[in-house]
């Protein structure tokens, strides 16, 4: 089993790669994952947000699951499965499926259709753990669950489970916010954007999720390097860097109303760090080659360092 020391640093979440009929094409998936375990990055993840778990059927989860695990074992890349779902029974299923691949860690978020009675939620992680023994936990914890944890929750998770030890932690829950970091860290890991490392490391932030790392490994670790060095002042002006373009850069996708993965195939290929197409799978838009090309035009004229692989 992984421990707590192990789950730190960017973790990549890397995008699935579709074909031109929107099936998975596991050739140039299987490209990109090599080429981002082949980085030193301190662990691998597929089946969240970026990787589009909410717009596949579970047969196409499991291959691209297998393959993932594949690809992370033969570098000797630790690799986490993202288990959510609706129900219990689909997250434990999934667990289950993960620990029999011989994955390392799971991520799981409540579900996430009907919001969930507080009386629900130690049960139903001693149940997904109880599927997968061996195997770390890691929680998303996002809004998009129509519930976030409270510390005290957060611990009695932390206590029953027995392998709770890390927390990606979005807007508007307590990872994100000063003290809340602090009273989290005090046992588990908790993971942040990187464009909060500056100024939430001081507060016991450790990790992130990473949707840029693939973008450009090469700075992101940099970054991490700094953040564990715990150098606030050399390290700010590269999280000042990244919340540019959040905010200047993606603005115009933004505008047209793109999500996560939009924004995820997009930066790592404007980056030409990724060689898979930007489709991601609807209900929600794609990015297109266009898109690609404007937002490198920004980053060359914004943030060329971040064009340096």
């Amino acid at each position: 089993m992984l421990t707590r020391d192990d789950l730190k640093g960017p973790w990549a979440g890397l995008p699935v790669a579709w074909d031109e009929n929107l099936g998975f094409d596991e050739k140039a998936y299987r490209t990109d994952l090599e080429r981002a375990c082949k980085t030193g990055v301190p662990g691998v993840y597929t089946a969240g947000t970026t990787g589009e778990f909410y717009a596949m059927e579970l047969d196409e989860w499991k291959q691209i699951a297998r393959v993932t695990v594949e690809v992370c074992r033969n570098h000797g890349t630790p690799v986490m499965i993202g288990i959510t779902s609706t129900y219990t029974l689909g997250a434990q299923r999934r667990a289950a499926y993960a620990a029999e691949l011989g994955a390392d860690a799971v991520q799981v978020a409540l579900p996430f259709w009907m919001e969930m009675d507080d009386r629900e939620i130690n049960g139903f992680f001693e149940d997904v753990v109880g599927s997968c023994p061996g195997l770390a936990l890691t929680i998303y914890e996002t809004m998009r669950a129509k519930k976030a944890l409270t510390l005290e929750q957060h611990r009695a998770v932390f206590e029953v489970t027995g392998c709770y030890y890390a927390v990606k932690s979005n807007s508007n829950t307590i990872g994100c916010t000063p003290e809340g970091c602090r009273q989290l860290s005090e046992f588990v890991n908790v993971w942040v954007g990187e464009e909060l490392w500056s100024s939430l490391g001081p507060c016991g932030a450790i990790g992130c999720a990473s949707a840029l790392v693939y973008a450009n490994p090469r700075v992101i670790l940099h970054m991490f390097d700094l953040l564990q060095q715990q150098s606030w002042e050399e390290l700010k002006p590269w999280t000042d860097m990244l919340g540019r373009l959040n905010e200047e850069g993606l603005r115009p996708f933004t505008e047209k109303g793109y999500a996560d993965s939009a924004y995820d195939h997009l930066q790592g290929l404007a980056t030409g760090f990724l060689s898979m197409n930007p489709r991601s799978r609807g209900t929600y838009l794609s990015a297109t080659d266009a898109d690609v090309q404007q937002l490198r035009a920004w980053m060359a004229a914004n943030i060329p360092e971040f064009l340096e692989l």
